[in-house]
């Protein structure tokens, strides 16, 4: 009555037929554990735009087998395996890969690089791509200041320097100008205040200034200036041209070009500019409160 049962085992091979195009299970799970096997699975894989990445389960198992394979990489880098799997995946799908002599070891030296390289910007807060650059693999990792036990600058030599001297006052021959220049101005006639106040707020902004033309030219157009140190504009252009030089490229060379300043820097006495007919004409007929 009982009959044996025909399920034909032919008809059985349903891993096969399940797993679909990546042929028998068990050769195909295994093959590209070697350069060749991983070449052909590549190749297939990365046929019709890259697609079988998506469908194919032995890229499932390829994935999983690297994400194991470069795990105690990842580790010693401070990684996730699967970021490790990540840099694989990038690897794998290069067409150098396809190309190598050895797949593998393409594979991996990308890992390897790639682990160096995320670890190196996790230290210097910087982005992947910067940390691949070798200019930057001189430096140190970023380092917090209550990291250590002693404070940075006690023991980082980049913060020891040697003492610079710096005088705490300006060189004598500044100051005795300034002071000969108010003195000229007051010699002939101006108020004491007003030409004290107008010769040391020049001074002030020549210091902060690239050159003394464009020291002439911001100061020609300071109104405000003008009106808290209560000069009116005849004057105030005096003084300017007086101290400063008239600004004319032509005249660059001229006592009239340098100003009453440099002449007194460059040594020229108080009583020699007094001599000069035209510069005390100048100061002398645009006298604050005179004139018409």
């Amino acid at each position: 009555m009982n009959t044996p049962l025909h399920t034909a085992s032919p008809t059985v091979p349903a891993a096969p037929a399940a797993i679909g195009r990546t042929g028998q299970r068990t050769s195909g799970s295994e093959a590209f554990r070697d350069s060749e096997g991983l070449r052909t699975l590549l190749r297939r894989l990365q046929a019709d735009d890259g697609s079988a990445w998506r469908t194919d389960r032995e890229a499932a198992e390829l994935m999983r087998f690297v994400a194991e394979r470069y795990a105690a990489l990842a580790r010693k880098h401070g990684l996730d395996p699967w970021e490790a799997a990540a840099a694989a995946f990038d690897a794998m799908r290069a067409p150098s890969a396809l190309r190598a002599d050895d797949p593998w070891a393409i594979v991996t030296r990308a890992v390897q690089v790639t682990c160096i390289a995320e670890e190196r910007a996790h230290g210097l807060l910087c982005a992947v791509h910067q940390a691949r650059r070798p200019r930057l693999s001189g430096y140190h990792d970023a380092e917090r200041f209550s990291d250590r036990e002693h404070p940075l600058p006690d023991y980082h030599p980049a913060f020891h320097t040697s003492p610079v001297e710096e005088p705490d006052e300006p060189p004598l021959g500044v100051q005795s100008a300034v002071e000969n220049a108010i003195e000229l101005f007051r010699l002939l006639g101006w108020p004491p205040d007003r030409a004290r106040d107008g010769v040391e707020y020049i001074c002030s902004r020549l210091a902060d200034a690239a050159s003394r033309p464009s020291a002439y030219e911001s100061l020609r157009r300071d109104y405000a200036a003008r009106a808290l140190l209560d000069l009116p504009q005849r004057a105030w252009m005096t003084m300017l041209r007086t101290l400063l030089g008239c600004g004319d490229p032509l005249q660059a060379h001229t006592a009239a070009g340098r100003g009453i300043l440099l002449r007194l820097i460059v040594g020229e006495p108080l009583d020699v500019l007094l001599r000069d007919d035209e510069l005390v004409s100048d100061i002398v007929a645009n006298v604050p409160g005179v004139g018409p």
